[in-house]
């Protein structure tokens, strides 16, 4: 993509922009409980957003490997990159 307004005005209308970052992207000692509830709260974030799709498809399309991007988190991102099916838990 160019780096212009609009291949990338999309990310001003990202519901995200409002949210705290440390929401959106893990500590490298996050594990267990903590890190899913926080995954559910980033998650809670992009169900409300308008170019969600978007968001998805960029982060698939440029390998965004860290962090919630376009409703799915790092490990949703990698199942779909192996072509992995994803469990009803996962999605």
């Amino acid at each position: 993509m160019s780096p212009t307004f609009a291949a990338w005005g999309w990310q001003l209308q990202g519901a995200c922009r409002e949210a705290d970052p440390e929401l959106l992207f893990h500590h490298d000692t996050e594990r267990g409980t903590g890190r899913r509830h926080r995954e559910a709260a980033a998650l809670g974030v992009c169900a409300e957003c308008q170019v969600l799709r978007r968001c998805r498809q960029y982060a698939l399309a440029q390998g965004e490997s860290n962090g919630v991007w376009g409703g799915l988190t790092e490990e949703q991102r990698r199942h779909l990159w192996a072509g992995e099916p994803q469990s009803a838990s996962s999605t």
